[in-house]
């Protein structure tokens, strides 16, 4: 287990968005010695990991900031193959999951309202309004890969008007991108992303309710060395975000029998029998390991876990005690519910979770995150153990990450793998 405090230093100072031909400083430079977008072609190009090392082959998010959002300011968490966030309640754990969900809304090219359905309450509660009565809150990520460390920074307008005021991409202490409101009568923000051809930079108007990231590959040809390394740059930022599977079992609603449809897990796993029924016929070796981290996390003798077809072509499912007796799911507590609704979701894949993974990049290259909120809830130290360490085995393989919320740093004691990143400290 790798404990990682979390880097926040909360105060009063206000959020206040700028003027109209300064909005763009509300983003942070990367670091000290980032050029400026209109570096002079001329000059050489900063190696694109802007570290040694090796790089991951699967493109993923390996930070997630919170510069100013909710209750976190000036926060960074770094984010291992399985991060636990743990605290008490109101520590800001489920916040930062929500952040994580609207960035992978926005990269799969949400607009802002959906990915926002609350904006208000996404701004700092200290935060003051500047003289038009403008607040908002900023938040990024670091997503890792081929093209090395890619970083993001949003700006977004939340009151009087929902709207991005800046946004910035960088890659190896290179701006790619960089998007600033100008006009506020206007629905778009300006943007100037790197050429390094006959012109150094590129500009033009983007829609200020969608992520600019998402939208490059419309926009940039791909004419010029420059052009390319912004493309690549902004498809490992997408990929990296947009496969996310936010996933929060609801036992009241996984009780009742369900009708047999296309066999895709839902995020609150209403429809659990009916997937069942599909991945028990469809691979027998993952139903077999499912069965395995049922017969570990659940009370009493367990053969097997099956979906049994009604005569109304619904399905339920059912635990195989051996000896002819079976168990409805239904008559199970809420704890063993949410231990078989995540053990399937860890064990399954982007073919049974209902995600919109991202078409145009062959499976082998992308990695799917799966957000659990609670991921504890209701349950008991045994189960927490037990899932734990299959989340572990099955994060370490590389096609799967898990991003969870938990009431203790102590659940993860003990189990190899595992960054718990605290916020009660």
């Amino acid at each position: 287990m790798t404990v990682s405090p979390a880097l926040s230093s909360p105060d009063a100072t206000s959020l206040v968005l700028s003027s109209p031909d300064t909005t763009s400083l509300l983003l942070s430079p990367p670091d000290a010695t980032s050029p400026p977008l209109s570096r002079p072609d001329a000059s050489p190009l900063p190696d694109r990991a802007g570290v040694t090392g090796s790089r991951p082959g699967r493109p993923c998010v390996t930070e997630l900031r919170l510069s100013a959002f909710a209750g976190h300011r000036r926060a960074g968490f770094g984010l291992g193959p399985l991060t636990l966030f743990a605290g008490p309640s109101g520590s800001g754990k489920s916040r930062a999951l929500q952040a994580y969900e609207a960035l992978a809304r926005l990269g799969g090219g949400a607009e802002l309202a959906e990915a926002f359905p609350d904006p208000g309450a996404c701004v700092p509660e200290r935060a003051r309004p500047d003289a038009e009565r403008r607040r908002g809150f900023r938040i990024g990520c670091t997503a890792d890969g081929p093209e090395g460390p890619v970083r993001l920074d949003v700006a977004v307008q939340a009151e009087p008007g929902l709207r991005v005021v800046g946004e910035r991409l960088t890659s190896g202490g290179l701006v790619l991108l960089e998007t600033a409101l100008r006009d506020p009568g206007r629905a778009t923000v300006q943007a100037a992303w790197h050429t390094a051809g006959s012109s150094p930079v590129t500009r033009g108007p983007l829609p200020d309710d969608r992520l600019g990231t998402a939208l490059l590959p419309l926009r940039v040809s791909g004419k010029t060395e420059g052009q390319r390394r912004v493309l690549a740059a902004a498809e490992q930022m997408v990929v990296a975000l947009r496969s996310v599977f936010v996933c929060d079992p609801n036992p009241g609603r996984m009780r009742a029998p369900v009708p047999r449809g296309a066999g895709r897990l839902l995020p609150g796993c209403d429809n659990l029998a009916e997937v069942l029924w599909r991945t028990r016929a469809e691979c027998g070796r993952r139903h077999a390991l499912l069965a395995a981290a049922v017969r570990a996390g659940c009370t009493g003798r367990v053969v097997d876990l099956l979906a049994e077809p009604l005569a109304d072509d619904r399905v339920r499912a059912l635990l195989d005690r051996g000896d002819g007796l079976r168990t409805p799911l239904g008559l199970l507590g809420d704890g063993e519910l949410r231990y078989v609704a995540l053990a399937l979701v860890l064990l399954t894949g982007p073919g049974v979770l209902e995600v919109d993974p991202a078409g145009e990049v062959p499976a082998a290259l992308q990695t799917l995150t799966v957000l659990a909120d609670g991921f504890d809830r209701c349950m008991d130290r045994r189960q927490v153990r037990e899932l734990l360490e299959l989340a572990a085995r099955m994060c370490e393989r590389g096609h799967i990450r898990l991003v969870g919320a938990v009431g203790e740093a102590s659940w993860a004691a003990g189990v190899d793998g595992v960054t718990v990143v605290d916020l009660s400290a």
